[in-house]
């Protein structure tokens, strides 16, 4: 158990690390990839010659007995919504951080760069069910909470459900917003609620595996325990046939898994536990730029 001032130390360590890179790596990144996803009416004005025939206002034109056009600005406010899974299996790790601290980086640095930008972000931690909603606001506090949310919420469950989350999430959302799943994507039929969800909303996966979960280390005899059914098994990691098909397995599964989320209308991302977000992260914001040119 950690004690405050421990608790403390590492809420400061990622808020100086996630803030630094909001500021200082993505800055101008974020806007350009996220940029007012829509457009709001502003005001009716007399047509000029060149203007999109299908911004005629037909009631206004008639009224004034000249052609009129409506005129539109771009949303620049957003909101930022975080789905982050709070299951047994992301508190495991094998390098410096378990897959849970990587997530509450990877959370912090988009909620940073969405209040740098004058957005608002909230969050909702999954297990089975949504567990935990913290509505959408502005502010460095903001940020604090949710990352101390990530980091130290004790969930009633130890089992996955990224569908419910899913359909909790747009059941809750009034507007248009961008929402980020943050998780190992332990689990599956989430696809038909992220299509749903995509339709109407900005959707970003971003998977965070712990390496060992993609290529097995050549150890010998060891027992593996799944982390939410505490399901245990023997395996004996020296045949290296075994290691290499594992490997091989789980690299199609992860690129299937990819497919079927951009085949949802999502985006994917994946970023290793205790390795920085800052590629991956910097990669998808300049893909998402040049879409938007």
């Amino acid at each position: 158990m950690l004690t405050p001032e421990e608790l403390m130390r590492r809420i400061r360590r990622i808020e100086i690390y996630s803030d630094h890179l909001a500021n200082d790596m993505f800055a101008g990144q974020y806007e350009s990839a996220f940029r007012g996803r829509g457009v709001e009416f502003a005001e009716v004005r007399q047509y000029h010659p060149g203007d999109d025939v299908r911004t005629i206002d037909w009631r206004v034109s008639a009224r004034a007995g000249s052609l009129h056009v409506k005129q539109f600005v771009e949303e620049r406010e957003l909101t930022v919504m975080l789905v982050v899974d709070a299951s047994a299996s992301v508190h495991y790790g094998t390098a410096v951080e378990t897959k849970a601290e990587t997530m509450a980086e990877i959370a912090a640095t988009l909620a940073f760069s969405a209040i740098r930008n004058q957005d608002k972000v909230g969050a909702v931690m999954f297990t089975e069910d949504a567990e935990l909603y913290q509505p959408p606001k502005k502010g460095r506090r903001q940020v604090l909470q949710l990352i101390r949310n990530i980091l130290f919420f004790q969930p009633q469950a130890v089992t996955t459900d990224i569908a419910r989350a899913l359909e909790y999430t747009g059941r809750i959302l009034t507007r248009r917003a961008i929402i980020f799943v943050i998780s190992d994507f332990q689990d599956d039929n989430y696809l038909k609620p992220l299509a749903t969800l995509a339709r109407r909303h900005d959707v970003v996966a971003i998977e965070v595996p712990d390496r060992t979960e993609r290529s097995l280390p050549a150890t010998g005899l060891v027992e593996l325990e799944d982390a939410e059914t505490g399901k245990r098994v023997l395996a004996d990691l020296s045949y290296s046939r075994f290691v290499r098909s594992f490997a091989g397995n789980q690299q199609a599964a992860a690129e299937q898994r990819a497919a079927d989320i951009n085949s949802a209308g999502g985006d994917y991302i994946s970023i290793y536990a205790g390795e920085s977000p800052v590629s991956p992260l910097m990669e998808f914001f300049d893909r998402r730029a040049r879409k938007r040119r």
